[in-house]
């Protein structure tokens, strides 16, 4: 179970997890991405499903989240959750040119996004699990 000590620990093990897990979806049927951002595109009432999760998630990490400046795994995960939020006040408030950015990063380089989403994956996994004193 999750303390205060090990609660941003948890919660990037389980974004790191996210991010691998998305990474393999795309890299064993490329395009899928690509497939998804088109599905936003065309879809206000995804966008608007996409802005209340994201948002939502991104208060919920940055709210439960201790800040301890002298902790930068704290720091960071603060920092993430208030990125996540704003990135769903974008989604609500612009959210076909929020989409427009995001299916122009992946154009046609989804396999590389992919692989750097992998990456970043396993090194949040590889921290989390540190931290938590698995190794």
């Amino acid at each position: 179970m999750a303390t205060a000590e090990t609660l941003p620990a948890w919660i990037v093990l389980f974004l790191g997890v996210y991010a691998f897990a998305a990474a393999m979806g795309e890299l064993r049927m490329p395009g899928t991405w690509k497939g998804m951002m088109h599905d936003l595109e065309q879809s206000p009432g995804m966008r608007y499903i996409a802005g209340i999760f994201t948002l939502a998630l991104g208060a919920t990490i940055y709210l439960v989240t201790p800040w301890r400046a002298d902790d930068w795994l704290f720091v960071a995960v603060a920092v993430l959750g208030g990125l996540l939020t704003v990135e769903g006040i974008l989604f609500l408030a612009a959210g076909e040119r929020f989409v427009t950015l995001g299916k122009w990063m992946i154009a046609s380089a989804s396999e590389v996004w992919a692989g750097i989403s992998a990456i970043l994956g396993a090194g949040m996994i590889f921290v989390a699990l540190s931290r938590l004193d698995t190794f």
